[in-house]
């Protein structure tokens, strides 16, 4: 058995088979995931896991060089915005690295899902809690 804090078979398998560049979205119970994107979904009721669970397991896994976030998050969810931009800020630190962060339209967002390498689905029900991590190399 595993001893690291990442337990889902799917989520672990994914995140190791990323290679530079390739993208990885975690998404909130509502951001439709496009057919040909493998769903990953680990939601069981509202707000469980909840996006930040779920995004501080991610990237205690997987070295993260860029983000894309939803323009809209910074109007319509501000304190989420506030304390993802904290962790993305922390985890630089943690990385050692300097993570870009770009925001888009929310429809472009939905449109950038379609080439990601999977989308995982938390419980989280609050408005624009999605992010596409980019993956870095640890060399």
């Amino acid at each position: 058995m595993k001893k690291a804090k990442l337990l889902n078979a799917e989520v672990s398998q994914v995140i190791a088979s990323l290679g530079h560049t390739d993208s990885l979205t975690i998404a909130d119970a509502g951001l439709p995931i496009p057919a040909t994107s493998r769903r990953i979904d680990l939601a069981l009721t509202q707000g469980v896991p909840s996006f930040l669970q779920v995004f501080s397991v991610v990237t205690d896994e997987m070295q993260v060089e860029r983000a894309v976030l939803a323009e809209e998050i910074k109007r319509q969810n501000p304190a989420l915005h506030e304390t993802l931009i904290g962790q993305l800020k922390q985890l630089e630190q943690q990385q050692g690295n300097t993570i870009t962060l770009e925001y888009v339209s929310h429809q472009a967002f939905k449109q950038q899902t379609q080439t990601t390498r999977a989308v995982i689905r938390s419980g989280e029900c609050s408005p624009y809690a999605n992010i596409i991590l980019f993956a870095g190399v640890t060399f």
